[in-house]
């Protein structure tokens, strides 16, 4: 994998944020890693007890975050895995739960860090789930992303 292009995102202050993690069941290994991931980053940026809820798969993610915004958290952090298989399903599922994600921040305006994988193979989610062996932790990213966002937006909502 690649990770060309990717940001030099500095440590991110979230020690005021509330955040919820949103994480989907199905392919427990790259979830677990996925998870441990996320929950390391939002530790190493001093984010107090986020919250975690599991949900059955990456279908569920939307409404689980679009409620969680409503209680009041300053960011979300989705995590799923869709892996092709031989029907359309994968486009289904792909679709619904990235447009239901990006509708649940736009609607509350609270960040929703994108940490949904969609892959050809186990094996891509294995080396994007933030494993020993992996590539990238894209876990990590996706809570980086949601509290960077919400911090970005505190200043804007401010000025």
């Amino acid at each position: 994998m690649s990770r060309g292009g990717s940001p030099g995102i500095e440590p991110v202050d979230g020690s005021g944020l509330r955040v919820a993690v949103v994480a989907a069941s199905w392919h427990q290994q790259v979830m677990d890693g996925l998870l441990a991931g996320a929950l390391r980053a939002l530790a190493e940026a001093q984010v107090p007890e986020p919250a975690v809820v599991r949900v059955p798969g990456s279908f569920e993610l939307p409404v689980v975050a679009a409620a969680l915004a409503d209680q009041g958290y300053d960011a979300i952090v989705a995590l799923g895995v869709v892996i092709r298989g031989g029907t359309p399903h994968f486009d289904y599922v792909c679709s619904a739960a990235t447009d239901g994600l990006s509708r649940a921040a736009l609607d509350s305006g609270v960040p929703v860090g994108f940490g949904l994988l969609t892959c050809d193979t186990e094996e891509q989610a294995l080396d994007r789930a933030g494993l020993p062996d992996s590539s990238e932790d894209k876990g990590a990213d996706a809570a980086n992303a949601a509290i960077l966002t919400a911090s970005t937006l505190r200043r804007v909502r401010r000025s």
